[in-house]
């Protein structure tokens, strides 16, 4: 009777719990510092997760944007519940008579055309303005020196119609960088399909056949159809694309990217950013609400694992990232968060952005609530 308790209670931790509960269960008594006067970027935060919430702390930001705006957004994948809902942008779109812009993803579904792309946006409410799929007419070549990975990103023809861009981003985990925020919504956000295979090429998932339970949530989940299930889970590398779904989705961390594959794409995300920072104009806004261990880009998405936490907004992107950071570590009381729910800390971004002169991780924390 014993052993079927203990049984009966693992199972129900395996398949019960939510990342929240399994998060708070082993929660650290760690206090993360957060600077809130001195010298830094500054970085304005409000618990005020609204549209008014995001108008007041776009006022802090106004000063900083100029001319034709643009709101680069994620509009959800069919099926996601964690995206960031049309409600919360919609009085800033308005108010500044902006266009949301996207880019198609690299695999197939609705994002994965221009006509269904717009209408799936609509769908989910983003009705009332002008939505601008960036390469629809085609891309451009930027050169870039100096890096280790490209010597140039790809990106669609229409970012010249803009002279702000402002990146209203949702700060939550993800598969292979740990966490996606304001970095990753410019670099796969604005880089075209081609651009998106560059920054995934070679980051193919391994596998461990002993933690496969054949859940079968990979090959559902896998948007162009690589994986097989039989004795084993096979994954075909003339189908993946390295979009790391499957890896994000595993619940027993079956499928998984070598932790070298993972820095080496955390890089390349940044590296993006710096051929796009250098040649647009960009202001910065982190939602940290619906934080759940994957991105926006599953259409079966989990379940939060924390409490929403707030907006934060500025104009240095390493200073905003880090600031978000360092809230959901705050909230979780984990060192390393999204190291603890993925296995793969996400800290290389910042410092890899950091290093590449994007801006500074040295930032005072503005409560406009206060």
């Amino acid at each position: 009777m014993k052993k079927m308790t203990i049984f009966l209670t693992v199972l129900l931790l395996l398949l019960g719990c939510s990342k929240k509960d399994e998060v708070k269960a082993v929660q650290t008594e760690k206090t993360v510092e957060i600077k809130t006067e001195g010298e830094g970027a500054k970085v304005f935060f409000t618990k005020d997760i609204s549209g008014e919430g995001v108008m007041r702390i776009y006022e802090m930001i106004a000063d900083s944007v100029r001319g034709n705006v643009a709101l680069k957004t994620h509009f959800g994948e069919s099926g996601n519940k964690n995206y960031l809902k049309a409600d919360l942008s919609k009085p800033l779109v308005q108010k500044l008579g902006a266009t949301y812009v996207e880019t198609n993803v690299l695999y197939g579904g609705k994002r994965g055309k221009t006509e269904s792309h717009i209408k799936l946006a609509k769908d989910h409410g983003f009705d009332f303005a002008p939505i601008d799929i960036l390469e629809s007419e085609g891309e451009k070549e930027i050169p870039v020196k100096g890096l280790k990975h490209f010597d140039k990103v790809v990106i669609g023809e229409h970012m010249d119609r803009y002279d702000t861009f402002i990146l209203f981003s949702h700060f939550k985990g993800h598969g292979m960088a740990g966490f996606g925020g304001a970095i990753k919504n410019v670099s796969m956000g604005f880089g075209t399909p081609r651009g998106k295979r560059a920054m995934h090429a070679r980051q193919r998932p391994l596998s461990d056949i002993d933690k496969c339970i054949k859940c079968g949530l990979c090959k559902e989940e896998c948007p162009e159809n690589a994986i097989e299930i039989g004795d084993v889970v096979v994954i075909d590398p003339y189908k993946c694309s390295g979009c790391g779904k499957c890896a994000s989705l595993c619940p027993t961390d079956a499928l998984f990217i070598e932790k070298q594959g993972t820095e080496i794409f955390m890089e390349k995300l940044v590296e993006y950013v710096k051929g796009i920072d250098e040649n647009y104009h960009m202001v910065y806004i982190n939602v940290l609400a619906n934080i759940s261990k994957s991105c926006d880009c599953m259409g079966s998405a989990p379940a939060p694992f924390t409490e929403d936490i707030g907006i934060v907004a500025g104009t240095d992107i390493v200073a905003v990232e880090k600031a978000s950071l360092d809230l959901v570590n705050r909230a979780t009381g984990h060192e390393d968060t999204f190291e603890h729910v993925n296995h793969i800390s996400g800290n290389r971004q910042i410092e890899y952005a950091a290093e590449l002169g994007l801006g500074t991780e040295n930032y005072v924390l503005v409560d406009i609530d206060k």
